[in-house]
């Protein structure tokens, strides 16, 4: 094939994409109510996976594993990270509707395989494009650990669990925080 065939080619597919995007936004909008396609959300996925280093992504936790580890952890959970992934993880919250694309369940497979040190370095690093954003620096040294084990205990949540984590909620002007400040 001719170089110039080849570049005609790229042309046309270029323009043929360009032109579906833009229907695509015509007839749907730029809503963040709407759900990701099927595309997006794999391109998402893999984009997602270039974005973490290698080295981030070996990792090991440092955070031996305990019940007050997991205590602690659900506790900074439901404080800081459950107003848009919800107590249980599924992203079923005002906020995580409102988002696009939508957070996550961190209870299914697609969360629950990533590694150690992916789960570590969204948490500190945020992932762009998205409403995730970076805690690198914010949180106490281990705090970010000992969430990636407490997203690890998301599928084994229990209801009483569940039920203890919303004295931990955040709270809105309109019902003030129950206890001490931080």
């Amino acid at each position: 094939m001719k170089r110039w065939h080849l570049i005609l080619l790229l042309l046309v597919l270029a323009a043929g994409l360009a032109i579906g995007a833009g229907v695509s936004i015509l007839h749907n909008g730029l809503s963040a109510r709407a759900t990701p396609t099927a595309l997006e959300a794999m391109l998402a996925r893999n984009v997602r996976h270039l974005a973490i280093p290698a080295q981030a992504r070996n990792e090991r936790n440092p955070v031996t594993p305990s019940d007050q580890v997991v205590q602690e952890a659900m506790d900074h959970f439901a404080d800081h990270c459950a107003t848009c992934h919800g107590n249980d993880g599924s992203g079923v919250t005002l906020y995580g509707k409102g988002l696009y694309p939508k957070p996550p369940d961190l209870r299914l497979p697609e969360t629950q395989k990533l590694s150690d040190g992916e789960l570590y370095w969204i948490i500190e690093n945020g992932v762009r494009f998205t409403g995730m954003p970076g805690f690198g620096g914010v949180h106490r040294l281990h705090d970010s650990w000992k969430l990636v084990l407490f997203i690890r205990h998301l599928p084994q949540l229990t209801a009483d669990e569940r039920v203890e984590m919303e004295h931990y909620n955040r709270k809105g002007p309109w019902k003030p925080k129950e206890g001490p400040e931080e």
